[in-house]
């Protein structure tokens, strides 16, 4: 299994924090965000390689990043030659790039680097495992008006994805859908066809409603603290918590 960590963006939301510095970079108390994600990535024993796919504004920051990483993967930085917002190819876009100049034919996780999250990716692949087919993750959102900014899903009785919506007005449910995703070799040129008949690019769970039509997707659903740093606000309040021991107190 390959893993693809997505850090092509520009975080122009936590500007001025990120005019300079990649997201995944900024520090939450000794460690980096990305440094926490590794972290939970180096538990599982199925991950070969690690692929942090960036821009060129930050690749060298990502590469001087790696030069410090300790854990037991294979980690390498992919460029994706993009410079700004309005050339960015966008996650998907980011996924295929690097699928295609790492001649990957294998099974993919797909991760954001900037969600820090407190539970097992090991259940989550032990889940894969045992539907033998994609999976995503989800789990209950309390303030719904977060819902309206994310990926929705309903699922049947077995765990299987019956309807998705990216960032909906109104909600189906309230199981939102975190960045991560696993993906069967079967799948990868899956991801090559929705690009080409045009599809969305950007946000990666674009991908989910247009793959369910042609194979089965399962959620693995948490209950554990998953926060996205995606504001100054939910920066700082990240950083609070973990000066407090408090981070992933629910």
């Amino acid at each position: 299994m390959q893993c693809v960590l997505l850090a092509a963006g520009y975080a122009t939301r936590l500007y001025p924090l990120t005019e300079n510095m990649p997201k995944a970079l900024l520090k939450l108390g000794d460690k980096t965000i990305l440094e926490m994600v590794t972290d939970k990535i180096d538990e599982v024993s199925d991950v070969e390689n690690i692929y942090i796919v960036t821009n060129e504004k930050f690749y060298k920051q990502f590469e001087k990043w790696c030069e410090s990483y300790k854990g037991p993967k294979k980690v390498k930085v992919i460029n994706d030659h993009t410079t700004s917002n309005d050339n960015r190819l966008g996650a998907i876009g980011d996924l295929k790039y690097v699928i295609d100049t790492e001649n990957i034919n294998d099974e993919i996780l797909v991760m954001a680097s900037d969600n820090i999250f407190d539970f097992s990716l090991c259940d989550f692949v032990d889940m894969y495992r045992s539907k033998n087919a994609d999976m995503i993750c989800a789990h209950t959102i309390e303030n719904k008006e977060d819902l309206h900014s994310m990926g929705v899903v309903e699922l049947d009785g077995d765990g299987k994805v019956t309807s998705f919506e990216e960032k909906p007005k109104q909600p189906k449910s309230d199981l939102g859908v975190p960045p991560f995703y696993l993906y069967k070799r079967d799948t990868l040129p899956l991801i090559d066809k929705y690009l080409k008949d045009g599809n969305n690019p950007d946000a990666p769970g674009h991908f989910i409603p247009w793959l369910i039509g042609k194979n089965d997707v399962y959620a693995y659903v948490f209950d554990a603290v998953r926060i996205d740093i995606g504001t100054p606000e939910s920066y700082y309040d990240a950083c609070e918590k973990q000066k407090n021991g408090t981070l992933f107190n629910n």
